[in-house]
């Protein structure tokens, strides 16, 4: 919409907004859309570190759980009439 606009209806516009809120408010306004913006950066930043720590802590006991299931062996692929599940040894520190 912006694209169709022709350099005199944007200084207009400009026109119209410097009339309406004078030329000393301006720069109040701009400085608080900027730390508005700043704001807004910040708590997204938190948020998405926040979610990340949150997919990391309920990933971790998951991992543990699948790596607990007992393992599959099959001989063939496809074969599951000759397959049998395999225990590992418990490996523990020894010293």
């Amino acid at each position: 919409m912006i694209g169709n606009l022709k350099p005199l209806e944007i200084i207009l516009i400009i026109a119209v907004i410097l009339l309406l809120f004078g030329a000393k408010k301006l720069p109040e306004m701009a400085r608080s859309l900027g730390k508005s913006a700043r704001i807004l950066k910040s708590e997204a930043k938190a948020m998405k570190k926040d979610g990340e720590a949150e997919d990391a802590a309920t990933a971790g006991p998951a991992a543990d759980q699948t790596a607990a299931a007992p393992k599959t062996i099959q001989a063939a692929p496809g074969d599951v009439t000759s397959s049998r599940p395999v225990t590992e040894p418990n490996r523990t520190a020894q010293g």
